[in-house]
């Protein structure tokens, strides 16, 4: 446990992340996938992330992960988020597609992996959005004051799977 907790504390990008995501489901399930992308892009934000079936691509929720950034005070809640909405969906990239149990593995390996009080797995217990600000609240694409936002395209991450294995094992 403490092991992987200290890489996870220590990550400095979503590759690194990856890794300790892929790391923790071939040791609790005993599989893994090989060949995936990471894209970013302004998504509504009610949606972490999403990984469409049949895909080699998981696309994150910048606008989100902009929040959690800009309203965390540490690297280990960025990352322990960044590994939640991670590992939901390499879930379903490994076929694992109906939401409440993706969300119960989700739970499940994050205790398992961190232990019952790491931030990785009190956000899997408590849903990623329970890090935000209490004052926040969802707001509509008509709503956001913020241009630049929807002005950005999608942004393809680079050293995101570093494995070279089987498609799915």
């Amino acid at each position: 446990m403490q092991d992987l907790a200290e890489q996870l504390n220590n990550s400095e990008n979503f590759g690194d992340v990856f890794e300790i995501v892929k790391r923790s489901v071939k040791e609790q399930l005993g599989k893994e996938r090989a060949g995936l992308m990471l894209v970013l892009a302004d998504l509504p934000m009610q949606l972490g992330a999403f990984h469409g079936v049949g895909t080699n691509s998981i696309v994150m929720n910048r606008s989100l992960l902009d929040r959690i950034v800009k309203g965390s005070n540490s690297r280990t809640q960025i990352n322990s988020f960044v590994y939640s909405i991670l590992l939901h969906e390499y879930l379903h990239s490994l076929g694992l597609i109906g939401e409440a149990e993706v969300r119960s593995v989700v739970r499940d390996i994050s205790v398992k992996t961190f232990g019952e009080d790491h931030p990785a797995s009190k956000i899997a217990k408590a849903g990623p959005w329970s890090i935000l600000a209490k004052s926040w609240t969802y707001e509509s694409p008509e709503e956001s004051t913020d241009l630049s936002r929807s002005q950005r395209g999608m942004e393809l991450v680079k050293d995101f799977d570093r494995s070279h294995s089987k498609y799915i094992t």
